[in-house]
């Protein structure tokens, strides 16, 4: 089945082209094409643009060595009878729709490819196979899809369960016992229907087990040591020396700080928090009220904590992602997560967090909501938002890179960098190498208003120990001055 769309009108289609030419590119969901001497072979664009969340469009008659020029096709009508036929060629067949319009003397056409639907895909050109003749769109580029990425989706329409397969190598002596009777007691509490099965019956339908051994979800859920058997399906985490990889510190150090995080499941999620937790600064808060105290990560915590979560639950566990970890940066202006799988089943990213999911293994996200650790409520995008903007952060960012699903947090020094904030906190720190009072700071800076002034440059950087009070135990003292 296939998304439906409207024809592109021919003052659409001269837009297009007038769009390429000014650009002077291809686009993500535009490939373009001469067709000047004759139809060209567009199989890899019919099945990238298909198997790509809004299709795509092929413009004829436009000539990419010559600064994309109109060129015009060499006839409209046997050229559409050409390209139908290559649709006619493609599983499951294509079925585009044309405009053709005079652009600048000449004839230029059109053939919009519609997305086909999450089950039925990859899209292939049929004479070179499912595994050659599936394409993916990268950029301005029709690439082949790896092995993994048309497993992902043969995994969606077959509804393969890799957390279910059973863990070999291992017994159910190999399960911690301490941690399996924690979670019968949550299944007797909270599940006593299933309870009333037995041990035994309850753990094989909770995906725990499988006959007499382990499978992989019981394994990464309460395995003594499940990187026994599965020695990748761990979290590796780094903190880097600056903004990009390859930096290195003032002692030539590649890593300020550098682990192999492993264990279940829980025991990673703990590991990875402990690891961010004493990697990023935390500064201290005095309410001026009260005169409590309280500390604040550069990140939100319950933000770094979902992705994580979402990482450990919904990362891909099959076969072909045994051999990559999940992978944790810590930079000095953002925090970035690279997780195997990209999104799973129906859900696109502008739908991500805004529509309910498809989830790629529910036994291990149900047996983590009864251990009370997530709510599985589809929930974790969204908070993840709320708690960014709360904590007056960027928006985080989604992406999908090759099967790879990647999440960035960034901090206040990033916020710095795009507002233009990090040269007015340079400039205080610099005037307040000599102890400042609150006047002469609002003189010093009179073109911006003295409250936002002190909400949003003096109080965060007395909070990141930029600047100090000459009176810290109180705060709001007439006599009070600011020194760097």
């Amino acid at each position: 089945m296939w998304i439906e769309v409207e024809n592109m009108q021919e003052s659409e289609l001269i837009a297009l082209a007038e769009k390429i030419r000014e650009l002077g590119t291809e686009l993500p969901d535009v490939e373009v094409k001469a067709a000047r001497m004759g139809c060209p072979k567009v199989f890899d664009s019919l099945s990238s643009f298909s198997n790509q969340s809004g299709g795509g469009t092929i413009l004829f008659g436009l000539d990419e060595s010559s600064g994309f020029a109109a060129c015009g096709v060499y006839d409209a009508g046997d050229l559409m009878k050409q390209i139908t036929n290559q649709c006619l060629q493609m599983e499951p067949v294509v079925r585009p729709l044309y405009t053709t319009a005079t652009y600048q003397g000449a004839t230029i056409v059109s053939a919009e490819i519609p997305e086909i639907e999450y089950d039925q895909r990859p899209c292939f050109y049929k004479g070179k196979g499912r595994q050659n003749g599936s394409y993916i769109r990268a950029g301005e580029q029709d690439l082949h899809m790896t092995e993994y990425e048309i497993y992902s989706y043969e995994a969606f329409r077959k509804k393969i369960q890799d957390e279910l397969r059973p863990c070999q190598r291992a017994t159910a002596q190999d399960l911690d016992q301490t941690a399996l009777e924690k979670y019968m007691q949550m299944i007797r509490f909270k599940k006593p229907n299933l309870a009333q099965l037995g041990q035994e019956k309850a753990l094989q339908m909770q995906g725990i087990m499988d006959e007499n051994r382990p499978t992989l979800a019981g394994m990464m859920l309460f395995g003594v040591y499940p990187q026994g058997y599965y020695p990748q399906f761990c979290l590796t985490a780094v903190v880097v020396p600056g903004t990009e990889i390859g930096e290195t510190g003032s002692a030539g150090e590649r890593f300020i700080d550098n682990e192999r995080i492993e264990g279940t499941l829980p025991q990673m999620l703990d590991r990875a928090m402990a690891f961010v937790l004493r990697n990023i600064p935390t500064a201290t808060i005095i309410d001026p009220q009260t005169g409590n105290r309280t500390d604040k990560p550069m990140y939100p915590v319950t933000a770094i904590r979902e992705i994580l979560l979402n990482a450990l639950i919904h990362r891909d566990y099959s076969i072909h992602t045994e051999s990559v970890p999940i992978v944790l940066r810590l930079f000095e202006d953002r925090l970035e997560l690279e997780n195997p799988g990209g999104l799973y089943g129906r859900v696109t990213l502008d739908l991500l967090g805004r529509a309910i999911a498809d989830t790629r293994n529910p036994f291990i996200a149900g047996a983590m909501e009864l251990l009370a650790l997530t709510e599985n409520r589809y929930s974790g995008i969204p908070t993840i938002r709320r708690e960014m903007r709360n904590y007056g952060l960027r928006p985080p960012e989604f992406e999908v890179i090759r099967g790879n699903f990647h999440v960035t947090l960034y901090n206040h020094r990033a916020n710095d960098e795009k507002t233009g904030t990090g040269k007015i906190q340079q400039e205080i720190a610099e005037f307040c190498k000599t102890p400042r009072t609150r006047d002469e700071l609002k003189n010093r800076f009179p073109q911006i208003s003295p409250a936002y002034l002190m909400s949003r440059y003096i109080n965060p950087m007395v909070q990141e120990d930029v600047i100090h009070l000459t009176i810290p135990e109180k705060p709001r003292s007439k006599f009070q001055q600011y020194y760097s």
